[in-house]
């Protein structure tokens, strides 16, 4: 091999070593996005079943 040969292989070994990092960080930001929209989303349901019961309690 030369050394222009192995310089190649190495930038391309290095520029998927980065791509894979990239991607690993963009599925641990979709994971933390998808967690805090359940929250949000259970947040929500929380909020409505409390308004439910506190008209159901006015009524009583």
């Amino acid at each position: 091999m030369s050394i222009q040969t192995i310089s190649a292989s190495s930038l391309y070994k290095e520029l998927v070593d980065e791509r894979i990092r990239g991607l690993h960080q963009e599925a641990a930001e979709h994971s933390v996005a998808s967690r805090v929209r359940s929250v949000q989303k259970a947040r929500r349901q929380a909020e409505r079943a409390t308004a439910r019961l506190r008209a159901a309690l006015a009524r009583a």
